[in-house]
């Protein structure tokens, strides 16, 4: 406790003159009229006791003087609306303080918490308060206090659960046994300087108050960033789906009227003509150009921008690639691939470098069966494509041969890998592995899985 006490005494009453109320009477008057002895119902050595009083300063009034005088036997801690403002232990003197800077107008509580070292224990309490008019209150130590359940954590403050609290037992007047000695003088203590913790510093709440100013100019910021940004990706969405319905409505038409023109007019040659070959080898080159512009489209379109969606596209693809050729095309691939968005360059890639291993195997492989599975691996998709063909020793082969080296690069640029396990008469394996985006959950993810939209429809293939 800070600050200098002022103590006052005044002589000791001689044992055989106690029960003498003239001799009783000489003491201090600061001891006087402090109210009465009160307890818990029942007293034990090493007990706490915590007192609650609440009371209210009428509206409007001004206060000259606010006296707190208390003694607590064996010593006190002293809240006042939930804030400590003091202790003692010498219960022989009466401890005043002056709390007049710490009231105004409405409702206060005074919590007490007292602890007996051992035989009895008590508490005499006096807050008497002066108005400017010259009225006044006081609250004494009575029957009206409460004492706090041991399990109510907010009993100093003003939030005293009194459901669970009880009455304070008057343990007798002001003198009585086994206090007839005592208090016997007044300690005049100055308030416990208020305890700021940091962060109920200006400093501190000023920081807090910048701080959260900032988070809130930042997240309007971002707010608009990507309010923008996800303009800007509408506007790309709607001008993709726009593209590949030109291309595939304008330059499709066209090429397919080109195509026609040639086979028409392929067929008004004999076919021993050279101008019959040419016209042959234009329609080819047409119809190749077709599937490279329907590749085109797909790649473009934004409403094909999913894992379902490549799926089926590379399915079909397979199918329809193998179909030209003596090698069986068997298609493995896992019933419930998610509809999660798939950016263009990774289908794209990962696109090519499966045509790219089917155009191998169709050149150099001599298989007769292959199989292409796609599956998914935590948040992984792999892609592997094997068939049963003669194989080849990948130590021996040329860094460019069988266009291995691209496939490489492909997945390199996207975040994939590429990997290829072959051995001569042993058939090869590719299996291309890339990133997905994290699946989305919620209803709608429910909702699919429910209704059984989540299933992608896969070609007919050989089984």
């Amino acid at each position: 406790m800070l600050g200098l006490a002022l103590f006052f005494f005044t002589p000791r009453v001689p044992a055989e003159d106690a029960a003498n109320p003239a001799a009783v009477d000489w003491t201090f008057e600061a001891t006087n009229h402090l109210g009465q002895w009160i307890w818990d119902t029942n007293t034990f050595d090493r007990q706490t006791v915590r007192f609650w009083k609440s009371f209210n300063i009428p509206s409007g009034e001004k206060i000259s003087r606010a006296t707190l005088r208390l003694t607590v036997d064996n010593g006190y801690t002293l809240f006042l609306d939930g804030e400590e403002i003091g202790r003692g232990s010498d219960w022989r003197t009466v401890t005043e303080y002056e709390v007049a800077k710490l009231l105004g107008p409405g409702r206060h509580s005074i919590g007490v918490e007292g602890f007996n070292d051992r035989l009895e224990g008590g508490l005499i309490f006096n807050l008497h308060v002066d108005f400017e008019d010259r009225r006044f209150i006081e609250l004494v130590s009575d029957d009206t206090w409460l004492v706090a359940a041991g399990n109510d954590k907010k009993w100093s403050g003003g939030k005293l659960d009194e459901t669970t609290a009880h009455a304070a037992k008057i343990i007798g007047p002001m003198r009585s046994h086994p206090w007839e000695l005592w208090p016997f003088g007044l300690a005049v203590v100055p308030l416990r300087p208020a305890v700021l913790h940091f962060w109920q510093r200006g400093w501190f709440q000023l920081t807090l108050l910048l701080v959260c100013v900032a988070a809130l100019l930042f997240s309007l910021w971002l707010a608009t960033r990507l309010a923008a940004k996800s303009k800007a990706q509408a506007f790309l969405q709607v001008e993709r789906a726009r593209i590949a319905r030109d291309i595939h409505d304008d330059l499709g038409a066209q090429l397919t009227q080109l195509l026609l023109m040639g086979e028409v007019a392929q067929r008004e040659h004999p076919e021993d003509s050279s101008a019959r070959a040419q016209f042959s080898q234009i329609c080819k080159g047409a119809r190749e150009l077709a599937h490279a512009m329907d590749e085109v489209v797909w790649a473009v379109n934004s409403r094909r921008d999913t894992v379902r969606d490549f799926t089926s596209y590379v399915c079909k693809y397979a199918q329809i690639f193998l179909g030209a050729t003596s090698i069986r095309c068997r298609l493995d691939v896992e019933p419930e691939i998610p509809a999660t968005p798939f950016d263009l360059p990774v289908r794209r890639n990962l696109f090519l470098a499966v045509k790219e291993a089917l155009n191998n195997a169709a050149k150099h492989s001599a298989a007769d069966e292959l199989f292409l599975r796609i599956y998914r691996r935590g948040q992984t998709l792999s892609v592997a494509v094997e068939d049963n063909g003669r194989g080849f020793d990948p130590d021996a082969a040329g860094g460019d041969r069988n266009g291995l080296s691209n496939m490489a690069q492909r997945m390199a640029e996207i975040g994939g890998t590429c990997a290829l396990s072959s051995q001569p008469g042993g058939g090869c394996l590719l299996v291309f592995t890339v990133p997905l985006p994290p699946e989305k959950r919620g209803w709608f993810r429910r909702a699919q899985k429910e209704t059984g939209t989540n299933k992608i429809e896969i070609p007919r293939a050989e089984t």
